[in-house]
């Protein structure tokens, strides 16, 4: 049965590693939903969070293959309860279509958006949310004349912190160990 999974990378910061990965994916017929990339709680190691849809069968096959990847360090597999997740958008909207009675003031209320731009010619909202509160205020802007819209990637952390913060600290410890290691040889 295919669902909707969360997929966080652990990585060296090297490049051609998302290369690597979207090959892992479109090798298995798998399309990327949502993808960002940013620092982890780790200096030096980058967090990538793709969402896919897929079998639990699948996600896992792909996440053992994004392991082997030499600068891949760990890859954990989430479903939506198990995580914390958010995706930002921006909507550059006609001034005209909101201004007339106190329909960007309900809209605002009624979506809990805010006003990051007022221009003469437009006014620029920002939404925070799944992405279904993103698209439902979208259909609601589009008869005032959306001029533009930009949806981020899902940003998520995890609800178990023990497995996550473990992980990453083993890491950094043995980081750390490592470097010692190589200076005390030198």
């Amino acid at each position: 049965m295919k669902q909707e999974y969360t997929i966080s990378l652990f990585t060296e910061d090297h490049i051609g590693i998302l290369n690597q990965i979207t090959i892992i994916l479109t090798r298995r017929q798998l399309n990327i939903e949502s993808i960002t990339a940013s620092e982890s709680a780790v200096k030096g190691v980058q967090m990538l969070t793709l969402v896919v849809n897929t079998s639990r069968e699948m996600v896992n096959k792909v996440a053992r293959q994004m392991e082997k990847l030499v600068e891949v360090l760990k890859v954990f597999v989430h479903t939506c309860d198990e995580i914390i997740y958010q995706e930002i958008a921006l909507y550059k909207v006609t001034t005209k279509g909101l201004m007339s009675g106190s329909i960007i003031d309900r809209i605002v209320r009624t979506y809990h958006a805010r006003i990051l731009e007022v221009s003469p010619e437009y006014i620029v909202i920002e939404k925070t949310g799944h992405k279904s509160e993103i698209t439902d205020l979208l259909a609601e802007l589009e008869p005032h004349g959306v001029l533009q819209f930009v949806r981020s990637g899902r940003v998520a952390i995890t609800r178990q912190v023990k497995e996550l913060n473990t992980y990453l600290n083993e890491m950094d410890a043995a980081n750390r160990y490592k470097t010692e290691n190589v200076e005390a040889y030198n």
